[in-house]
């Protein structure tokens, strides 16, 4: 089962797919977000689903994906959790998580361009496994009860700017995450009940080009572990994302030339689905 929405900017729908087949969700929300979730949403729907208590979409063919979640409170992110993308960031790996924010308006569909913005010489991509929480999540007393608080999963896409991250940002990393278009999100969210999280390969592309190619099972810090710790310092709230770090093969190795206006993004994650975004001058 996918949960996607479909539609123009701002007017997105929300539907369900099975089996090559698209179903309506608007007898039971008007959009899929924290409220949805929060509310059985992801259980409804498959009963609903199963029940054939659906109206089916016969004209999905062809409109625009967007995110597979709306208005997320927050998205964070995790650095450096693959121990070679730490090495060829010339970086030991991480004894914590690394925490740092994307804003929630870099969301943007699967589908949609990726802006660079004036100026910018070192755009990057980073395929990532995007975890959206599901019930609210505070002082978690293990990984295993984590878990319980994941709604599904998405394939996540952390483009940064390397020299706003290196240079410009004063010791921390926001200013290279935030720009805007800066995450390409889904096409759809996977029920947690359908994934394992850990055994998901997941890879990237540039113009063709093979980038990423590594698996979840290589992650320093689980996505329980991660759950259960961001959970000891804020309250993840339904609806939130969190990207769980990407693997090596990105730009910044200096094994791979950084993306430019004109160059093609592809990215993928075992399951959740693919991406493909063109990048294109920042609109000033």
């Amino acid at each position: 089962m996918e949960l996607m929405r479909l539609g123009p900017i701002g007017s997105e729908r929300p539907v369900v797919r099975r089996n090559g087949r698209t179903f309506s969700l608007d007898s039971l929300t008007a959009d899929i977000d924290g409220t949805f979730l929060a509310e059985d949403g992801i259980e409804r729907a498959r009963a609903a689903l199963s029940a054939g208590d659906l109206v089916e979409v016969t004209d999905a063919e062809g409109e625009r994906i967007g995110a597979p979640i709306a208005h997320p409170m927050a998205v964070l992110c995790i650095g450096q959790n693959y121990a070679a993308h730490a090495a060829e960031s010339g970086d030991a790996p991480p004894e914590v998580p690394i925490l740092f924010h994307k804003h929630p308006n870099t969301i943007v569909g699967p589908f949609d361009d990726v802006a660079i913005p004036p100026g910018a010489q070192r755009v990057d991509w980073e395929v990532e496994l995007g975890v959206v929480i599901g019930t609210r999540a505070r002082y978690l007393t293990s990984p295993e009860e984590a878990l319980e608080h994941i709604a599904g999963y998405v394939v996540s896409n952390d483009v940064s700017e390397r020299e706003y991250q290196s240079a410009h940002s004063g010791g921390q990393w926001s200013k290279g995450k935030n720009c805007e278009t800066f995450n390409p999100l889904g096409p759809a969210l996977i029920p947690a009940d359908d994934v394992d999280p850990q055994s998901l390969r997941l890879w990237s592309r540039v113009n063709g080009e093979p980038r990423q190619d590594s698996n979840t099972n290589d992650m320093i810090f689980s996505v329980a572990t991660i759950v259960h710790h961001l959970s000891q310092y804020l309250v993840l709230e339904p609806g939130d994302l969190i990207n769980t770090g990407t693997p090596q093969g990105v730009a910044l190795s200096g094994r791979f030339p950084y993306l430019r206006a004109g160059d093609t993004m592809e990215i993928g994650i075992e399951g959740l689905g693919t991406q493909k975004q063109h990048l294109v001058p920042a609109l000033t």
